[in-house]
């Protein structure tokens, strides 16, 4: 005879589901900047790309910020949830919440100063281009982490996972 699973079992459950949702709707996110944001950004003027930016960058962080930071307390959340109880995919979870929150870090150490740059227009224009091209590496590398923190939380919510 299976047992129910308690109040705060369910509840958990509940929470690692709406953070796989949240976690793809960032990786998500996260892919159409990469394919199409920047390639855009890269096709353009130097001086037209960073009078788009400057234009643009309050929605970029009003979109990317909260979608990021939602992700990450969720999946830290059910991290917890999952840990405590010690539930089924709870390392999984871990797993998640790890990437998650690495996939906030890329912020402070790399795109807030670029970004600010971009927007202020105090790079050069000659530099630009390179710019760019160094914060797309940065950028597919949080990608990458974001989706693996979506596939960990898949993962953390199947059955019988660990």
């Amino acid at each position: 005879m299976t047992s129910q699973p308690s109040p705060f079992e369910r509840i958990a459950r509940a929470v690692a589901i709406i953070t796989v949702v949240a976690l793809g709707i960032s990786a998500g996110a996260l892919i159409t900047e990469g394919e199409v944001l920047v390639p855009y950004w890269q096709s353009l003027p130097p001086s037209d790309f960073l009078s788009w930016y400057h234009d643009n960058a309050g929605l970029l962080f009003n979109f990317f910020g909260p979608a990021e930071i939602v992700a990450a307390v969720l999946a830290l959340t059910s991290a917890l949830m999952f840990a405590v109880k010690r539930l089924q995919g709870s390392s999984w979870l871990i797993v998640a919440a790890a990437f998650a929150i690495a996939v906030l870090l890329a912020f402070p150490l790399y795109f807030k100063d670029v970004n600010a740059s971009f927007a202020a227009g105090t790079i050069a224009v000659k530099d630009v281009a390179v710019e760019l091209e160094r914060w797309a590496t940065w950028h597919w590398s949080r990608t990458v982490l974001a989706l693996a923190a979506f596939v960990a939380a898949v993962l953390g919510v199947q059955p019988g996972s660990r």
